[in-house]
Formats: C-alpha cells, sequence, structure tokens
C-alpha cells in the first residue's frame, strides 16, 4: 500500500497524533475480560540492528491521557533491553477496520508503590501515528488470541499490571 491524493486510489490514510477515541477505549484498563483476544505488535530495534517484535495484550496498556501509553514488560524480554538502549519503537494492531502503526518515543516509569511482580514499566509518548485502510477489503482481525486453562488467573494478573501501571503513570507525570 502506499500513499496517494490520487481519487483512484483505494487507500485512506490519516495521521494522528493523539489517540483517537476508539483506541482510549481500548487501552483504558476496563473490562479487561472481553478484551482478551485483542494484540499489539510492539516493534524494536535491538544493538545489532534485528528488528524485534513483542506481542501485548490489552492487560499490558494503558493510556492515561490522549498523548501517552504505558506498557509493561517483563525485564528480560528483548524489547525491554531495545527500547532501554534507543528509547523508541513502534506500536501496531488491528482496530475498527483500520491498521495502526504509531511510532512511540519512550522513558522508563518508575516502579510503583507496592509492586511485587518485578515488571518493567514505560511511558510511551505518541510520535506520530497513522491509521490506514482501504476501500476494497475490510481488516476484520488482526493477531488474536484465546486464552486457554486458567483465564482467570491471566485476568487477574492484568488487573494487576493494570493497577500498577495507572500507579506508575501517576508517579511519573
Amino acid at each position: 500500500m502506499s500513499d496517494s491524493s490520487l481519487p483512484q486510489r483505494p487507500l485512506e490514510q490519516t495521521a494522528f497524533d493523539e489517540w483517537p477515541d476508539a483506541v482510549r477505549a481500548l487501552f483504558d484498563g476496563s473490562s479487561l475480560a472481553s478484551k482478551t483476544g485483542f494484540t499489539a505488535s510492539l516493534l524494536t530495534v535491538d544493538a545489532n540492528q534485528h528488528i524485534r517484535t513483542s506481542l501485548l495484550g490489552a492487560g499490558e496498556l494503558y493510556a492515561p491521557d490522549s498523548r501517552t501509553l504505558c506498557i509493561a514488560l517483563w525485564p528480560q524480554a528483548r524489547a525491554a533491553r531495545a527500547i532501554a538502549q534507543s528509547g523508541r519503537a513502534a506500536l501496531s494492531f488491528v482496530l475498527e477496520e483500520a491498521f495502526y502503526q504509531v511510532q512511540l518515543l519512550v522513558a522508563p516509569l518508575p516502579p510503583a508503590d507496592g509492586d511485587d511482580r518485578g515488571l518493567v514499566y514505560m511511558s510511551c509518548t505518541i510520535d506520530s501515528g497513522e491509521t490506514q485502510s482501504v476501500r476494497y477489503a475490510r481488516l476484520t482481525s488482526g493477531i488474536t488470541f484465546e486464552l486457554e486453562e486458567g483465564a482467570e488467573k491471566v485476568l487477574d494478573r492484568w488487573e494487576r499490571q493494570i493497577e500498577q501501571l495507572k500507579r506508575a503513570a501517576a508517579v511519573g507525570s
């Protein structure tokens, strides 16, 4: 797909520097059980210039305001190390029949009080974002998943992670 202002081109692109309402609702930290199939792809570049992908669910993403996204990562994750070196990442996902790609500037957040999960919290600011869709086809999903046995444990963990993200975001702002 490429950008063109010619009317015969079926590509529709929209640039943004604030989260659209639907994305804010997705990343608001509420109703996690209804968001379990959603997956976002976090792209980073490591010290060897290799592109790395980490898949994140709704329980690892929280948008405290219209330009920020807080993420929770395991400290041993390659993405955590790559972000620590570069301070940049890209997030891509499908929502409401559109493909989203967002360039992020990333800074560490201090651990929240009472956090015993051992996660790394980061605050991401939108550098630039865009949506893409085409008139001839409807995107119905991106990468999705289903929780297997122990879904309640995952949802409980996500609830705790979101609460920690909220605390870390409040401390970091």
